[in-house]
C-alpha cells in the first residue's frame, strides 16, 4: 500500500531527526527558530558604559559579521557545558554586596558576581574556543516579574540561543519568557541596538 503524503513527510522529518541525533544535535536544536528581529542604534546601558571605561581595549573591537554560528553538535556541547559551569562557579551577589553600589559590570575573577558578571565570563569563555564575538552579543531583558536581567546571546544558524543564570538549560530565545529590549551590536562590541517589540529597559543606559 502506498503511503499518504502526510505519512510520507513525517517519515522525512523523523528520518531528518535521527541524522541530527545521530551527529551530537538534540531534538530540541534540530529545526531553526526564528532569529530576534533587531532595530537601530540605541542607548548603551550604563553598567556597560563604565565597563567601556574602564576597559576600553573590549568595547573597540568591530568583528566581522560572518552571519549566525553554524550549530553543530560539539558546538552544542561547548555551549551546554559552559553555561553549566560558569553557573556554578560563581557565587551570585548583587554589586551592592560586593561594590557598595549599583551598576558595576566586571569579570567574576573573585568568584562572585551578578547577572552582567555571569554574561561577561561565558562571553570570554565560548569567545576562547573559537566563537566570533559577532555572536557573542550581551542582552537586556525583562523578567516576567519586571526586573531588569542581562543574559548572554549566542547567534546560530538554529535561531538566537540564550545562556542564564538564572537556569543551567540553554534556550531558544522565545521560549524564556523575557521580553527582550536591546542587545550589543554584531558588528561592534561598544555599540547597542534595539529589539523590536521591546520597552524601556528598567537598567540603567546613557543617551
Amino acid at each position: 500500500m502506498n503511503s499518504s503524503p502526510k505519512m510520507q513527510g513525517a517519515r522525512l522529518r523523523a528520518a531528518f531527526l535521527v541524522g541530527l541525533l545521530t551527529v551530537g544535535l538534540p531534538a530540541a536544536v534540530a529545526f531553526a527558530g526564528a532569529p530576534m528581529a533587531t532595530g537601530g542604534l540605541t542607548s548603551q546601558p550604563i553598567g556597560h558604559y563604565e565597563f567601556c571605561k574602564a576597559n576600553p581595549a573590549e568595547c573597540a573591537l568591530r568583528p566581522r559579521d560572518k552571519g549566525p554560528e553554524r550549530m553543530t553538535g560539539a558546538l552544542w556541547k561547548t555551549v551546554t557545558a559552559i553555561n553549566l559551569q560558569v553557573n556554578r562557579a560563581i557565587k551570585p551577589m548583587s554589586d551592592m554586596e560586593i561594590y557598595g553600589k549599583d551598576e558595576v559590570w566586571a569579570y567574576p575573577d573573585n568568584g562572585v558576581g551578578d547577572c552582567e558578571d555571569y554574561v561577561l565570563e561565558k562571553r570570554r569563555e565560548l569567545m576562547s574556543r573559537g566563537v566570533s564575538l559577532s555572536n557573542l552579543l550581551i542582552t537586556v531583558v525583562r523578567k516576567p516579574d519586571g526586573e531588569g536581567h542581562a543574559v548572554l546571546t549566542l547567534r546560530t544558524d538554529k535561531g538566537d540561543f540564550v545562556l542564564d543564570n538564572l537556569t543551567d538549560a540553554v534556550r531558544q530565545w522565545d521560549e524564556t519568557g523575557y521580553r527582550f529590549l536591546k542587545r550589543q551590536a554584531s558588528n561592534h562590541t561598544g555599540h547597542w541596538v534595539g529589539i523590536r517589540e521591546g520597552q524601556a529597559p528598567l537598567v540603567g543606559a546613557v543617551q
